[in-house]
């Protein structure tokens, strides 16, 4: 069963919000305004849900699974506007045809019990798992307030996908500097403070990290020095690929194992291909080392 774990549509009515918004998030016809991030032209064709599916078709998947964007910020806007905004995009997202399915996202603003409720209704009418923002789980503190929505999400036996979260404004920063600085780091912090803190409070949860968790992975040695164990891997954690490509998957595979590798590129999504590992090391990795848990996906 061929999936692409991290795709993103926003349908109509969502779009429709967006523009309707007076401070970030917004839109202005296709010029995207975020807090941390300087406008961003939006491809319309990205969003016309017939194109999109054809695509999709195209490429043969069989389940292509749609993300509220997380840099938006959505998840902490106060709790009725971003309430509306997240009907918005599970309605839409949820009425989308084959083959796309649904990750929920919460109002991380709302008081915790509401969070949770909503996040069951989300998972009860068809979402096929829950995302965060990444920005949510940089600590212990952060992994302790989203507790209950996991705990909610590990009745349903249903994944969570971590993806990065609104970036903070840089003044006089390039464009590509929230991708590469704040969305990497949030990732990079999350990967270990699941490791340290996520983990023991939720030993059956199944995690997605995207864009291979900023690298963190790679960073074993370091850590195993500095006593935090060495060599350990967890079998349900997984790693999405987003706009990465030979060889960071390449180091990675080295970390984690994987027996499936796709690449990614400047398209909606990722297509279907296998990068030349070139090394013995990295095919000993793909074959025999905590198999199958490297996902494809597009650019966050």
């Amino acid at each position: 069963m061929l999936t692409d774990v991290h795709q993103h549509i926003w349908p109509p009515d969502f779009v429709e919000l967006l523009r309707a918004r007076t401070a970030p998030p917004r839109l202005d016809g296709w010029t995207l305004h975020l807090a941390g991030e300087p406008p961003y032209e939006v491809d319309p064709a990205d969003h016309d849900i017939t194109a999109r599916t054809a695509l999709a078709h195209g490429d043969g998947l069989d389940l292509a699974l749609v993300s509220l964007s997380s840099p938006l910020g959505v998840e902490h806007l106060p709790p009725a506007e971003a309430t509306e905004l997240l009907t918005a995009f599970h309605d839409g997202a949820l009425a989308l045809p084959a083959p796309f399915g649904v990750w929920a996202s919460p109002s991380l603003s709302s008081p915790v019990a509401e969070a949770a409720e909503a996040v069951d209704r989300e998972l009860r009418r068809g979402c096929r798992g829950l995302q965060l923002p990444a920005d949510a789980l940089l600590d212990a503190a952060g992994w302790d307030r989203c507790a209950s929505l996991l705990d909610v999400l590990t009745r349903h036996d249903k994944p969570l996908f971590i993806h990065p979260g609104a970036a903070p404004l840089t003044p006089g920063a390039p464009s590509w500097w929230p991708a590469l600085v704040p969305y990497l780091a949030q990732l990079h912090a999350s990967w270990f403070a699941f490791r340290a803190f996520g983990r023991a409070r939720h030993p059956r949860l199944r995690v997605c990290f995207a864009a291979l968790a900023g690298l963190a992975p790679l960073h074993g040695e370091r850590l195993a020095t500095r006593g935090g164990g060495r060599g350990e891997i967890d079998f349900d954690a997984f790693y999405e690929t987003s706009s990465y490509g030979t060889r960071a998957v390449d180091a990675l595979v080295r970390a984690v194992g994987i027996d499936v590798v796709v690449s990614g590129s400047d398209r909606p999504y990722a297509p279907l291909t296998i990068p030349d590992l070139g090394a013995d090391a990295a095919v000993h990795a793909l074959r025999t080392v905590n198999p199958a848990r490297l996902l494809k996906g597009s650019t966050p």
